[in-house]
């Protein structure tokens, strides 16, 4: 599913313009961002946690060349997926 797929989703589902959902999927995109900025942690109930996690800088390997590659510092995103979301795919 793309975004526009959820967009036009949203709108059906909820009674909304395309605008509107639109509008309202990007709020709450912003608003993960936002709360994995200022918490590092965004939890809905449920459905998923998102987690900030800082990785420290390493050194890798091309898998082409075999070449040691530095790999800066960095903030990844990890998610956990919620009881009722996997009730729902199994």
């Amino acid at each position: 599913m793309t975004k526009t797929d959820l967009v036009n989703y949203i709108a059906e589902e909820a009674g909304l313009t395309k605008a509107d959902a639109a509008r309202a999927l990007d709020a709450f995109m912003g608003g993960v961002v936002k709360g994995l900025k200022d918490s590092k942690k965004v939890a809905l109930t449920g459905f998923c946690t998102f987690n900030a996690v800082k990785k420290d800088a390493k050194v890798g390997r091309n898998p082409r060349t075999g070449e040691p590659v530095n790999i800066p510092a960095r903030v990844a995103v990890s998610v956990k997926v919620g009881a009722k979301l996997k009730d729902a795919l199994n």
